[in-house]
């Protein structure tokens, strides 16, 4: 039995920055998850040996088996990573991947344009984060393996378009999960004239963060901005090390896999194709049915809104995978090197399963101990209104980044900064609303338990806490961009101020780095 004493209180950060600390200090993050369990277990039980150890237990039953039922979401997750494992040295070993690597030498001319064509491949695959990350990262992984891109600046190039873009896409997971909310929140508090669609349009632009975040993103893959320790990485990679081979594999590598002489491109667009459309079809087919069970009329926002995205993504990787040795069958691939490309691909995608089941265990004993909860209590305080888009940015980026969730946060700030709008000025609804997502996605961002940039990393190839770290400069850059604009948003009442504030700032931001990189080269 829990006692949970030291629930929503300062306390309750404790785990959750020890942990983060630690996985920066010590670059080894299963360990510092491990530390941060232990520590949030024994604030829940009042440090009893006895409880502590049958409430981890409980924990860890709770990841694979909730409420009397298997807990879906993580087995098929789970599922999706092994099978997507599968899919990739299947792939490789075919030699499809050596193949679109030298198609693409022969059209791709530099650096910048496969850096690019990993952002477009990003833009386009929108239904969902996870789904973006994972599939962009094996299709672009060879590509910019070819020219001497490190994993850490691939990991970078995935992470900062996937959330960017699917918190401004109403049609995908995040989309729809956000209208919901904000459609609860709108007419709980009587707005019911105002479309929920239409709202979540009207908000796209006041979303300072991920637009910029893009914007950057672009700047870096045209201009070579690498700053901090990115600028170390690519180093290194132009010397053929795309990673620390130090720290051994990173997640979802495969090593010393043999590769067919006969691959075709093919071989890998149709597998990757399939998946797309396969896991398409099963989010709208799952959603429809979901509607249909309560009785509502079918439509696409409507079906993402109540999707099953965890087991679309199952069936559309076992689909993608079938379709994959179909074609290594045709080929005539020695069944040693497919069965091998099945091994290695199951087993490659084992460290970033130890780091989710760590990530969530620790998620879960964050969730407990209402450290979101305490976070979230911050902003109501008597702070005057002209800061308050500023201030939920930031209250809503310490709340990701500490409880690891972006769509936890959404789930908590939301409602309150559209009760603290109705108690100050409801014109300001809207902007208060932006300034909680665009925290949640920088939370999310800088966070190393955070699940999106687990699988940002293993969809590089990347070492976890290396992607974290190279990506924090540029993530802190937006971040005090977007926190002047919503400031000045807050003081003016005006959106077109503050999106022309981060645009100044933006600029100028550009340029300076721009020079410091001159300088340095």
């Amino acid at each position: 039995m829990t006692t949970l004493s030291y629930a929503d209180s300062a306390l309750s950060l404790l785990p959750p920055v020890v942990a983060i600390l630690l996985a920066i200090v010590t670059r080894r993050v299963l360990f510092s998850l491990g530390v941060g369990i232990l520590l949030g277990v024994v604030l829940i039980t009042d440090f009893s040996v006895v409880s502590s150890g049958q409430y981890l237990g409980e924990q860890v039953v709770g990841l694979f088996w909730d409420d009397g039922s298997i807990n879906s979401w993580n087995i098929y997750l789970l599922g999706f990573l092994i099978l997507l494992g599968m899919i990739t040295a299947l792939i490789t070993v075919s030699g499809a991947a050596k193949a679109f690597a030298d198609w693409a030498r022969s059209r791709i001319r530099n650096k910048r344009d496969a850096k690019l064509l990993t952002m477009f491949l990003g833009c386009v695959v929108f239904i969902d984060d996870y789904f973006n990350s994972l599939v962009v990262g094996s299709v672009a992984r060879p590509l910019t393996d070819r020219y001497y891109i490190s994993r850490s600046k691939l990991a970078y190039l995935l992470d900062s378009t996937a959330a960017p873009i699917c918190v401004i896409s109403p049609v995908s997971s995040w989309g729809a999960y956000i209208i919901a909310l904000i459609g609860g929140i709108l007419t709980a508090h009587g707005f019911t004239d105002s479309g929920h669609l239409s709202v979540f349009i009207q908000m796209i632009p006041m979303n300072f963060y991920a637009i910029f975040a893009l914007l950057l993103l672009l700047c870096v893959a045209f201009m070579g901005l690498d700053i901090g320790p990115m600028r170390q990485h690519e180093f290194n990679a132009q010397k053929g090390n795309l990673y620390d081979e130090a720290k051994g594999l990173p997640p979802g590598a495969n090593s010393d896999l043999p590769e067919a002489d006969n691959g075709k491109i093919l071989g890998l667009f149709l597998p990757i194709t399939v998946l797309v459309f396969a896991t398409f079809y099963f989010m709208v087919s799952s959603g429809g049915d979901a509607l249909a069970a309560k009785g509502l009329e079918f439509s696409i926002l409507g079906a993402f809104e109540n999707t099953d995205v965890a087991s679309s993504l199952f069936f559309g990787a076992a689909i993608g995978l079938a379709s994959t040795l179909v074609l290594v069958f045709i080929q005539g691939l020695d069944k040693s090197y497919i069965l091998k490309g099945i091994v290695a691909g199951a087993r490659s995608m084992l460290p970033a399963i130890y780091i989710l089941l760590f990530a969530w265990t620790i998620a879960g004993v964050i969730g407990q101990l209402e450290t979101g909860k305490y976070m979230a209590s911050l902003a109501t305080g008597n702070i005057p209104f002209a800061l308050l888009p500023a201030v939920l940015f930031v209250l809503a980026g310490l709340t990701a980044f500490s409880t690891g969730t972006s769509w936890g946060t959404f789930g908590i700030m939301l409602p309150i900064a559209a009760d603290m709008a109705m108690g100050t000025h409801t014109n300001m609804m809207l902007p208060m609303l932006a300034s909680v997502l665009a925290g949640a996605v920088f939370g999310d961002h800088c966070s190393p338990i955070s699940d999106t940039t687990i699988l940002s990393s293993t969809g590089a190839n990347c070492h976890h806490i290396d992607h974290v770290i190279t990506q924090l400069p540029y993530a802190v850059i937006v971040a005090l961009i977007s926190l002047a604009g919503y400031t000045v948003l807050g003081f003016t009442e005006s959106l077109i101020a503050g999106f022309v504030t981060c645009s100044v700032l933006f600029v100028c931001s550009i340029v300076i780095l721009k020079i410091k990189v001159n300088k340095r080269a």
